[in-house]
């Protein structure tokens, strides 16, 4: 979707326009559901990616229709998720669910815990521009002519970003960092 019909869409939606909204959530619908999907279950997926249109609508008023509408909904999209996440924190796993998680031993999930927030860590590093295209990637499965019209750069600067970006976090990680 090229950056002037998004830009005419959160328009639209400024303006109260409910066709805008179906369009936002035929165009934008499937790439939060993948997104939020990595966070939380595919039913819960599916109940928060209402809650992520309805909110959109509701704070229609504070959307800066010259910015990235699709930023805007990912915005909505990771509170939400972090919400929900939030909302499990205190119950209570069943034993069997962590012995499907871990294995017999455990020490192999441990290590991909420890590794998971040890690049979380190291991506909140990165500078902006290479930490968004990077997420867009992986966390919400976009490809990089995806990214580009999401952010309206060219491809070829989201290629370059994620490159430095990807050199950049391998560096981190390594506790090479370099400046």
């Amino acid at each position: 979707m090229s950056q002037s019909t998004t830009l005419s869409l959160a328009q639209r939606i400024v303006e109260a326009d409910e066709r805008a909204l179906e369009e936002s959530y035929a165009v934008y619908g499937p790439m939060v559901r993948r997104y939020l999907r990595r966070f939380v279950g595919t039913d819960e997926a599916d109940d928060l990616l209402q809650v992520v249109f309805l909110e959109l609508w509701r704070s229609r008023d504070r959307i800066d229709p010259s910015r990235s509408l699709e930023a805007w909904l990912f915005g909505i999209a990771r509170k939400r998720a972090i919400d929900q996440l939030r909302r499990h924190r205190h119950g209570v796993i069943p034993m069997e669910t962590v012995r499907d998680l871990v294995g017999e031993d455990g020490e192999r999930f441990v290590d991909q815990v420890s590794w998971a927030a040890e690049v979380k860590s190291a991506l909140e590093r990165l500078p902006v521009e290479q930490q968004e295209a990077i997420e867009l990637s992986y966390f919400a499965d976009l490809s990089q002519p995806e990214i580009a019209a999401h952010l309206g750069i060219p491809i070829g600067t989201v290629k370059a970003r994620m490159a430095r970006g990807m050199r950049r976090l391998a560096a981190i990680v390594e506790g090479q960092e370099f400046r």
